[in-house]
């Protein structure tokens, strides 16, 4: 039995689902690394980047919702912030703007699954898009494990880009963090499986 049927939703094919989340950051890095060789100055290839960034992350919102007929949470929250940063960065021409963005979304998310405690929802099944049920406790416990996460990774984004250059940020956002989130996501796994609130047999 597959996702969709079981909840009413539709879903994305995982494959599919990824390419969409990671293309345009894939742009982003290819782009940043190689517009020089397509008569853009070096000091532009930020700016080349962000653009295009910014276009293919539209592009990606708007193949989902064509596709599911709504918008997840997180790249809903994550293209806005990339359409508002990456706009100033453009019009101001400072990069700072889109350094800032990872920081701003991940701070986002955290406090968003801190607030959720306060209301006693489980958000995190909202901002993951899971597909899976857990008990209380699970989602309690998950649910702070990645909203400390989420902060994390925004300190983590603020040395990188203030210490490091802004190639190496670039990289670092393909090459480092998204393994990390993966490596983070797989080590839930135990708790998930512990928790989780098995569905009863389909006659």
């Amino acid at each position: 039995m597959t996702d969709e049927t079981m909840t009413g939703e539709k879903r994305l094919p995982p494959l599919l689902k990824l390419a969409l989340e990671m293309g345009p950051l894939a742009l982003f890095f290819i782009a940043n690394a190689y517009a020089d060789r397509f008569g853009f100055a070096e000091s532009q290839r930020i700016f080349v980047a962000t653009a295009l960034f910014i276009g293919a992350t539209l592009i990606a919102l708007g193949v989902s919702y064509s596709l599911l007929r709504k918008l997840p949470i997180m790249p809903l929250v994550s293209g806005i912030v990339v359409v508002v940063f990456g706009g100033l960065t453009l019009f101001l021409q400072d990069e700072t703007f889109i350094k800032l963005k990872p920081t701003i979304v991940n701070t986002m998310f955290g406090a968003i699954l801190l607030g959720g405690f306060y209301f006693r929802k489980p958000l995190l099944q909202i901002v993951l898009d899971s597909v899976f049920e857990l008990d209380e406790e699970g989602w309690h416990k998950l649910t702070l494990r990645w909203a400390i996460f989420f902060f994390v990774l925004a300190a983590i984004n603020e040395i990188v880009w203030r210490t490091q250059t802004t190639d190496f940020w670039v990289s670092f956002k393909v090459f480092g963090i998204m393994p990390i989130t993966i490596a983070f996501a797989l080590a839930q796994t135990p708790l998930i499986l512990r928790h989780e609130v098995k569905k009863a047999e389909e006659a």
